[in-house]
């Protein structure tokens, strides 16, 4: 299958010939859009993938110019523009469809896929693993050309990882998926078929384990071995990256930080000069390593994975005996260099990290776009939501009737029928009035938003929309409860890093104190009176070990549950801080989804501990 990539950023156009050949198309790649024009009409592509900021011929001018010329093709266009009057500009322009930067690797081979098929230039494609394939063509699975025998409900569980990698999918999430609302079994057969499929993958000499639990979240993918680059784990330049969305309390976080992580790259600078001019001192060599390891876990959490890296790398360097090489000497010098330039870039952020919901809920759609509903379904499981798609309104009625969803997304005008949406809404405020419905159409008149409030909806999305905006309009209508009453003490010295867990906490909830002091901790904790702890283990005079030790020895505190934020996951540092009394550990940098489930695991489950009859074990 072969694919012009229309692309002037070096560093991307590398990545994605790199995702795009391992998934067996072959590119072709033009730097600027007259080239891209010749050979969009002199070879045959299958579809053409069309950067829109590109020199000579921009993206939407050779949209244009294509489609004036009889180009029947799919184009696919990538852009940093998200509003509404940029995305239909290329849609008018001739694109069948878009991709906002940064975005998901895999969300863009589905976006890709989509496209192919709708062009009947593919019905499957094969998956693959290092030597591990799966033939979607053919429905068989083959361990270096051996074939295995898979039950559908294994075959279909393998082929979900394998479309997904990286993705984190939860039970709940897994029998959707495979099942749907209605006949779904329990959670526990998710495990039963997990252990299934890699007891059937070992005795044909599958060695190394494939999938990997992640405690609390689900069953992820690990890296297949020679795997390619990731997209989003490459920085473009400066100029093409696009700006940050900054809608979220992190990254409000973030803005009012930024210059924190200005001076505490500036501490390595000093570090930097002395080091070359031969007089670092043991202070001024320590503040350096205390401040690369605060970076190291910091940096990536909000919105600087590659800032965190660089940063461990400095942190690991400082550690060294041989420090004082002319060797390392260099090498620091230019990862200091390399962490400044970092921080001139605009941060990635991802919203399914900074705004987690705190629970699944099912969400029925009833739209015939499937290019929208497409969009929907690849990011939904990471809003929190269970999709199910009504192309029309009488699919509608009957998946309704089958399992009650939590809230309707419901567009007003079906072609194929001369019923409107209106007459849907109307039946299900009168049946379920308790359930939320966003009228999401491109009607609107005064008289379609006066209709559609009389009748009940509780929001009005006028079409087009991003899915950003419309899983916010989602998220605004859902019920959100909340741990009331809830006190989490967090005690770290990064101010960044105590701003950032409170945005994240906050929003469910929580009551949430912040302690940069750790000598301090004593005092604050028989203050504030909190139901959970997070302890950085690495903080100056006192560190998170001992502060879990002291709580542990003392009679009224001692089943206090404690979370450790620590950037070491070494079995040692791990087996160190649960001997000390921890409850749990999150590691750094900190990902949203998974600070807000371990806290609010472990607040509820003290809670059902201690009710009257239950178990104390």
């Amino acid at each position: 299958m072969k694919i012009l990539l229309v692309e002037d950023d070096v560093l991307l156009s590398k990545a994605l010939f790199e995702l795009l050949s391992a998934n067996r198309y072959t590119i072709d790649i033009a730097s600027n859009g007259q080239a891209g024009l010749e050979l969009a009409l002199s070879t045959e592509y299958e579809l053409i993938l069309l950067d829109w900021l590109i020199p000579k011929l921009d993206g939407i001018t050779l949209c244009r110019q294509l489609r004036s010329e009889g180009y029947r093709k799919s184009i696919l266009l990538l852009t940093g523009k998200n509003s509404n009057a940029d995305i239909v500009a290329g849609l008018d322009a001739g694109a069948d469809d878009y991709v906002i930067k940064p975005f998901n690797p895999e969300a863009l081979l589905a976006r890709i896929r989509s496209l192919l098929r709708r062009n009947g230039a593919i019905s499957s494609s094969t998956l693959t693993w290092g030597n591990l394939c799966l033939d979607q063509n053919a429905g068989r699975v083959t361990y270096n050309q051996q074939e295995i025998p898979f039950t559908a409900t294994e075959y279909k569980l393998l082929e979900l990882f394998l479309q997904n990698p990286d993705r984190i999918f939860s039970r709940a999430v897994i029998l959707d998926r495979l099942w749907g609302f209605d006949d779904a079994p329990t959670e526990n057969a998710v495990s039963t078929h997990i252990k299934d499929l890699r007891k059937k993958l070992k005795p044909v000499g599958l060695g190394e384990e494939f999938l990997e639990t992640v405690y609390g979240m689900g069953y992820r993918l690990k890296p297949a071995p020679n795997r390619s680059i990731s997209v989003r784990e490459t920085n473009q330049d400066g100029k093409k990256k696009p700006s940050p969305k900054d809608m979220t309390s992190v990254n409000r976080v973030l803005e009012r930080f930024r210059n924190s992580f200005v001076g505490q790259v500036a501490v390595l600078e000093q570090a930097k000069t002395a080091l070359l001019a031969g007089n670092l001192n043991e202070e001024l060599q320590q503040s350096a390593l205390h401040e690369a390891h605060k970076l190291a876990g910091s940096m990536g959490s909000f919105g600087y994975p590659e800032g965190s890296r660089l940063a461990r790398k400095i942190e690991h360097l400082l550690l060294e005996k041989s420090f004082l090489s002319p060797e390392q000497i260099s090498n620091f010098s230019q990862l200091v260099t390399a962490l400044q330039q970092e921080l001139t870039k605009p941060a990635v952020t991802d919203t399914a990290q900074s705004f987690p919901m705190k629970q699944t809920y099912r969400l029925l759609v009833i739209d015939d776009d499937t290019t929208l509903t497409e969009q929907l379904q690849a990011e939904a499981d990471s809003w929190g939501i269970r999709m199910k798609v009504a192309p029309n309104l009488a699919t509608a009625r009957s998946l309704f009737s089958l399992k009650t969803p939590d809230a309707v997304l419901l567009d007003l005008s079906f072609p194929t029928t001369e019923e409107d949406g209106l007459i849907l809404l109307s039946e299900i405020v009168e049946r379920s009035p308790n359930i939320p419905v966003i009228v999401f159409t491109g009607r609107d008149t005064l008289t379609d938003r006066l209709t559609v409030s009389r009748l009940g909806a509780r929001q009005f999305l006028h079409k087009p929309a991003t899915t950003e905006e419309i899983f916010q309009a989602i998220a605004r209508v859902l019920p959100q409860p909340q741990i009331s009453e809830a006190k989490v003490l967090i005690v770290d010295d990064d101010l960044v890093m105590l701003a950032g867990l409170s945005a994240l906490l906050t929003p469910w909830g929580l009551e949430v104190i912040t302690l940069s002091q750790s000598q301090q901790f004593w005092k604050v904790l028989i203050a504030t009176s909190p139901n959970l702890v997070v302890l950085d283990l690495e903080m100056p005079i006192v560190n998170g070990l001992e502060l879990c030790q002291v709580v542990r020895q003392d009679a009224q505190w001692g089943d206090l549950p404690i979370l450790v934020v620590t950037a070491h996951t070494d079995a040692e540092s791990l087996q160190q801080a649960f001997a000390a009394g921890a409850d749990d550990f999150i590691s750094k940098p900190v990902l949203g989804p998974e600070l807000v489930t371990r806290v609010l695991s472990r607040i509820q489950r003290m809670r059902w501990r201690s009710q009257p009859g239950k178990s104390q074990a």
